[in-house]
């Protein structure tokens, strides 16, 4: 996928861009000996993006809905990893995550209630009622 196209994508933007954060905020974590959080969220944080690019070369549109509800089932699982962090005792703050986050999960939610409306089978029964 070029470069522009995977700017212009929304998702692939937003969960590319919270990927970073993450690497960063994970960073962070290991260097406070916080290893076993560090690694959980860095493997379900950076695979929400991974999980939306291959949606994108989806054989069917099934398939592309599965990938995106998989990356949205990663950023559940981030969003549990973040909170531990948030309500833990000595961790470094997660607020600007969190709120990144949800950002992702709004995309995420609006892409997949979309798709799922739109399928061939809605709209051959739209096509009959008229």
């Amino acid at each position: 996928m070029k470069k522009e196209l995977f700017d212009s994508n929304p998702i692939l933007k937003l969960s590319f861009d919270f990927a970073l954060m993450v690497v960063e905020y994970c960073e962070k974590l290991e260097v406070e000996k916080k290893y076993i959080i560090a690694r959980q969220l860095l493997k379900s944080g950076t695979s929400i993006g991974a999980n939306a690019m291959e949606a994108q070369n989806a054989e069917s549109k099934a398939d592309f809905i599965h990938k995106m509800k998989i990356a949205a089932k990663e950023a559940e699982e981030s969003q549990y990893w973040l909170w531990l962090c948030e309500y833990s005792n000595n961790y470094p703050e997660c607020t600007l995550l969190q709120a990144k986050l949800e950002e992702v999960n709004k995309v995420l939610g609006k892409i997949l209630s979309t798709s799922k409306r739109k399928s061939p089978f809605s709209y051959f029964l739209s096509f009959l009622m008229f």
